[in-house]
């Protein structure tokens, strides 16, 4: 049956989703905060991020800084075929797949400074803490003539 949809999602599935949880009524519209959950542990020297990706492999993650800006994403492609006997196609799937999350890191923190592990469908990133250091200011004279 086709339910009326407000701003692009479905009203029942939103209101089940919040009464039951979002395990409970599945919905297509998935945001990158549900599917890259991430634990942020403060440590002495910086922060520990522990971003769970399941069913994604290393070399579909990608890690990013700019502009004092961490961004991760993870991009996924399938295709799956099944044909009968004669060869042909009875079934064709395919998912294309991409999340995005930023994280700000500060200006002073640069590529090298952050530290990126894959393993078991867990990304753990290590971010120092570091403080832009204060320019020093430095006095210019002007020579003056005469």
């Amino acid at each position: 049956m086709l339910m009326p949809t407000v701003f692009g999602s479905n009203f029942v599935d939103d209101v089940f989703d919040d009464f039951f949880g979002s395990s409970f009524v599945p919905s297509p519209h998935v945001s990158a905060t549900s599917s890259m959950k991430a634990d942020i542990t403060e440590t002495d020297k910086g922060y520990r991020i522990d971003m769970d990706l399941p069913g994604y492999a290393k070399e579909d993650v990608q890690a990013e800084l700019k502009d004092g800006y961490m961004t991760i994403t993870a991009e996924h492609n399938t295709q799956n075929e099944e044909k009968n006997t004669d060869g042909k196609v009875i079934r064709r799937e395919r998912f294309q797949g991409v999340c995005r999350r930023s994280f700000y890191v500060g200006d002073a923190v640069t590529e090298k400074d952050i530290k990126a592990k894959f393993k078991d469908g867990v990304l753990t990133l290590e971010v120092p803490k570091k403080e832009k250091e204060p320019e020093v200011e430095t006095k210019k004279y002007i020579a003056i003539e005469g």
